[in-house]
């Protein structure tokens, strides 16, 4: 991995934004993933986020934390907050920001237990496929407090694959239909591609049933997303 995203991250922070980071997908074109938006404040956030900021207690593990716009946020508020992330650039950011702990590491090596930890911006997605959910959960429930919680937002994006009829073309015979390659560059500069995951609601409950998780949806989002939380 380059780490195009903490070397963007680490570009605005240092005050040298130029450009935004570009998105893709094997089933979409460009997008662009405007710097800004990852430094947004709490009045900026999602509604699904706002929402599951609210909900957290305890000591919470923020996993995929990016600049460390969620766990500011938290730690204001007087919470012990622990940041993850896979960037190097992105902890970094994140230090620089004021978040008090935070580290690079992957989740399947953390180790210490929280009352609350949150996979938000499409928390299935460090899942890559489907057939890595269970694995994923099963770490992430050991690694829950007595009455602790996992609050994560994914997609359906069924949607995506719709015709102007309102048919589908999903292949029945192909993988999951939100198992994704996902293509980001920067600066002219493409990082390795990665798999990344949106699961459908009924999907997570049935894989969270499987590893001896209820799954509760809190609320649904604006554009086909929607918050759970596991218990």
């Amino acid at each position: 991995m380059k780490d195009l995203f903490g070397k963007a991250l680490l570009d605005y922070q240092n005050g040298n934004y130029t450009e935004d980071l570009i998105t893709s997908t094997n089933i979409s074109g460009e997008d662009e993933l405007p710097l800004p938006y990852l430094f947004r404040g709490f009045e900026d956030m999602p509604k699904l986020e706002k929402k599951a900021l609210k909900l957290s207690n305890g000591k919470i593990l923020d996993v995929g934390s990016g600049s460390g716009s969620h766990s500011l946020y938290l730690q204001e508020k007087g919470f012990e907050v622990k940041a993850i992330d896979i960037s190097l650039g992105a902890i970094e950011v994140a230090k620089k920001r004021g978040v008090l702990k935070a580290e690079l590491k992957d989740i399947l090596n953390e180790t210490e237990t929280f009352d609350t930890i949150l996979l938000l911006m499409n928390g299935t997605g460090i899942f890559q496929e489907v057939s890595k959910v269970a694995t994923y959960l099963k770490h992430l429930k050991s690694l829950l407090n007595p009455k602790g919680q996992i609050l994560i937002d994914s997609s359906d994006i069924k949607y995506m694959y719709e015709d102007e009829d309102g048919g589908l073309w999903v292949d029945t015979n192909s993988d999951y239909y939100g198992e994704l390659d996902y293509f980001l560059s920067y600066k002219n500069e493409d990082e390795e591609p990665m798999k990344w995951l949106y699961l459908d609601f009924e999907s997570l409950k049935f894989a969270c049933e499987s590893v001896g998780l209820t799954c509760e949806k809190v609320m649904d989002g604006d554009h086909f997303d929607y918050l759970a939380k596991l218990y």
